[in-house]
């Protein structure tokens, strides 16, 4: 009997909240307030229009940075657990390689936002 109780309420509650929203006063603009925004791409538009390239080439780059931070970061608790001079080097030439692709990154001119 508890049970069939429950099941009635859900039922009323489901219904109840179903014409509600055929109520609602949802207009056909309101269609682009619920649509979702990505990168600054209209949603009804074509998908196979031109975009700018350099939206993507900062997006890979904050990637490349963000993931540097997550190995560096750990590096600060293990200094007092591993050997010093290991950890230096190691670190060293992780630097010298992520400033290296920096000074590449700028020569091939994906970090001048205008061209």
């Amino acid at each position: 009997m508890l049970s069939s109780l429950g099941f009635l309420i859900f039922l009323i509650i489901a219904l109840l909240v179903l014409i509600l929203n055929f109520l609602s006063k949802k207009t056909f603009y309101d269609r682009e307030k619920s649509s979702p925004f990505e990168c600054g791409f209209d949603p009804k538009n074509l998908a196979r229009l031109p975009f700018s390239l350099q939206f993507f080439l900062v997006a890979l780059i904050f990637v490349i940075f963000d993931i540097e931070l997550a190995l560096l970061l750990p590096s600060i608790s293990i200094t007092k657990i591993s050997n010093l001079l290991n950890l230096t080097a190691t670190l060293d030439i992780f630097i010298a390689i992520l400033i290296t692709g920096l000074f590449h990154e700028q020569n091939q001119g994906s970090l001048n936002w205008m061209s």
